[in-house]
């Protein structure tokens, strides 16, 4: 992003900084720790090492090691623990070094965070936060760079948010801890670096389950969450300086609650949709959309819904095999221009 559109962003939302995606998590860890001293964060590396991703740097010296608390590489042991915490009162944060690593957790979160509020008919809950981050582009091969939103997002009693930039990291993270209800929050490795405005009011929040239109547009809706979000505006810039195509950019921000009311009504303007995800389209969040998107449009859609996902194979760690799985800025493009040639 460059140093004009940094700043453009940062007055469009009233903001009086301008840091880095990672920076901004780290800010909202702060001040949430500061606000309620039930907030504690766990984790691999959390601590003495500040996170393996520079996330949580300086927390522990700030705060002490009761409030950030360096784990053993057991996964389903911490996360549990987070889980008995939240139950009797406390607000834990638990990072998972990677969301691949939250698959060995799995019990703990689909059979025992997502469902306590209603097994026990509301009087306990469990306000328990896992941030961890994926994505690929890093050539951490396929056991690394796996995206499982769709498989998080399909478990009811569990919210999961995603965000794109530095203002929606620090308000979707601080909307989570406060939340009574578990949250997770997916980050991205590629975009730890995206610089953006953030504002510093230690109240602001971004509400979970409300969707930005990024970019208006007329003539097409790109519905993008997380990295892929980056890419569909860099597409949408493609589309209109070499085509003179109008797209329209939802970032979604939350995957469940979803808001289909703004992807709706984006998609009732342009009366066509492409839906971009960084997963494996089959059975993903692309599918959803599509569903949703044909059920609340079906007057109005002059196309049928294009996806672009991973390709449907494990991650290779050779660059240009990884490059070519991806869904870059092309094969946004060519989606796009595909359901314009559909004449309505």
């Amino acid at each position: 992003m460059s140093a004009v559109a940094e700043r453009a962003e940062a007055a469009a939302i009233g903001a009086t900084e301008v840091m880095t995606y990672r920076e901004a998590l780290r800010l909202a860890l702060r001040e949430e720790m500061a606000r309620d001293e039930r907030v504690f964060v766990m984790g691999e590396e959390v601590g003495v090492f500040d996170g393996a991703y520079k996330v949580t740097a300086g927390l522990m010296d700030e705060f002490g090691e009761d409030r950030v608390r360096d784990t053993p590489i057991a996964e389903e042991g911490f996360v549990g623990a987070g889980v008995g915490a939240a139950m009797l009162g406390e607000r834990p944060v638990v990072e998972i070094m990677t969301l691949n690593f939250l698959v060995v957790a799995m019990d703990q979160v689909i059979n025992h965070a997502a469902k306590i509020g209603a097994m026990f008919g509301g009087e306990v809950r469990c306000p328990l936060v896992i941030r961890t981050p994926n994505g690929a582009g890093n050539q951490l091969t396929a056991q690394h760079s796996q995206s499982f939103d769709q498989w998080f997002a399909s478990t009811p009693g569990l919210k999961v948010v995603s965000p794109a930039t530095p203002a929606d990291a620090k308000g979707l993270l601080k909307a989570a801890i406060r939340d009574d209800d578990p949250v997770l929050v997916i980050e991205n490795l590629p975009i730890y670096k995206q610089r953006g405005g953030v504002p510093l009011d230690p109240e602001f929040v971004v509400p979970i389950g409300r969707a930005q239109v990024l970019r208006p547009g007329s003539d097409v809706t790109l519905v993008t969450h997380s990295y892929a979000t980056v890419r569909a505006l860099a597409a949408a810039e493609l589309l209109e300086r070499e085509h003179g195509v109008s797209a329209e950019v939802v970032d979604l921000r939350s995957l469940r609650p979803l808001d289909v009311e703004t992807v709706a009504a984006s998609v009732g303007k342009t009366n066509r949709a492409v839906c971009v995800e960084e997963g494996w389209p089959t059975y993903g969040v692309t599918a959803e959309l599509a569903a949703r998107i044909q059920h609340a449009c079906f007057d109005q859609l002059d196309a049928p819904v294009e996806r672009v996902g991973m390709a449907e194979v494990p991650l290779p760690y050779a660059k240009n095999l990884e490059l070519a799985a991806m869904p870059n800025d092309e094969r946004i493009v060519g989606a796009a221009l595909a359901t314009l040639s559909r004449k309505s």
